[in-house]
């Protein structure tokens, strides 16, 4: 489980401070729920995160243990390192949005046809309670030829799940060449 500490003070000096330590500056917030300031070990939190199985894994901060999703990152523009991150509390029967990753499986025909695949949506938004968060949407673009498209209507959803984003947008499509 990964382990961080809560910040004290919240200033751009003890950012920086924390920083140089190797630690990442990380906010952990909910919906009725007091934020947290805290930091992680860079490291620690780097490996925590490429070995988790689910999208929502365990910390613990303080004497708290929490259950969390990852928002949104901010990573340095030159070495991509990562700065910032904020952390949401996957509240047990509480509804919420999350932003759920489109994976993509099989190889479409239209890439034979001299297309190119383009996926305009990684992520979609959902609403759901945390028990029945899925960890990502699986799509099949095996059947799809030049010009066709997978919608967000076209995505299977588990029960209890509802698509925030339009339905008719499209999450990926195979376009001609130019």
């Amino acid at each position: 489980m990964l382990e961080g500490i809560i910040r004290e003070s919240i200033g751009r000096k003890a950012a920086k401070a924390l920083k140089r330590d190797g630690y990442l500056i990380a906010n952990i917030y909910a919906k009725g729920f007091e934020n947290i300031h805290a930091a992680f070990k860079l490291n620690d939190f780097i490996k925590e995160v490429r070995k988790k199985t689910t999208l929502a894994f365990d910390i613990k901060v303080g004497e708290k243990v929490l259950n969390v999703v990852i928002v949104d990152y901010q990573k340095d523009p030159v070495t991509a390192e990562l700065k910032h991150v904020d952390l949401k509390v996957a509240q047990k029967g509480v509804v919420s949005k999350y932003m759920i990753p489109v994976k993509i499986i099989g190889t479409a025909i239209g890439l034979k046809n001299k297309g190119v695949l383009i996926q305009s949506k990684r992520r979609l938004k959902v609403k759901c309670k945390a028990e029945n968060l899925p960890n990502f949407f699986e799509l099949d673009v095996s059947k799809l030829d030049v010009g066709d498209a997978l919608l967000v209507k076209d995505v299977v959803v588990p029960e209890g799940v509802s698509i925030i984003d339009a339905e008719r947008v499209a999450v990926v499509g195979v376009e001609k060449a130019r």
